[in-house]
């Protein structure tokens, strides 16, 4: 059992202002199409990006046997797998699973015949490299406004000033 300290409280703390709103916080993400992403066989759903550290948060969508190309992560990435899977070799996660990918790897996945759909947060960027090893694309948070916007399907999401 928590001990009292611990434990919060629904007495109002009337010398804590309640923050002031100013936008909703919620949004009809299942109202928002399907744009498609930068892996073959892939879409998305940009819900938000986080400026300081180039992460950003979305929904991902991906073809039945699907086989990503190899990638990596600057930043790890969690999720939960809404409908179908994925698996890296014999790892695999299903509908309802939780997955945690660290921050330094690179990983080849694969979805099933059920494909993919994803609630995920990526803390940094992803990785595309070429053939020979070298860097072939960073798809940070202000690469995925641009996809978004260029979609029209950005305006939900709030820009950072700097862009």
């Amino acid at each position: 059992m928590a001990s009292t300290a611990t434990k919060l409280s629904t007495q109002d703390a009337s010398s804590i202002e309640v923050s002031a709103k100013h936008r909703s916080a919620f949004l009809a993400q299942a109202d928002l199409p399907w744009i498609p992403w930068v892996m073959e066989d892939t879409w998305f759903k940009l819900l938000s990006v986080g400026a300081p550290n180039g992460g950003f948060t979305m929904m991902l969508k991906v073809a039945p046997d699907n086989v990503a190309p190899i990638h990596g992560h600057t930043g790890a990435v969690e999720g939960i797998i809404l409908e179908g899977g994925f698996a890296y070799d014999d790892d695999i996660g299903r509908t309802g699973d939780y997955v945690y990918e660290a921050a330094g790897i690179n990983h080849k996945p694969r979805t099933g015949s059920d494909g993919l759909v994803m609630f995920a947060i990526a803390y940094g960027p992803l990785l595309g490299y070429n053939e020979d090893g070298s860097v072939a694309a960073v798809i940070d948070g202000k690469t995925m406004y641009e996809l978004a916007e260029a979609a029209g399907q950005a305006g939900h999401v709030e820009k950072p000033s700097h862009w």
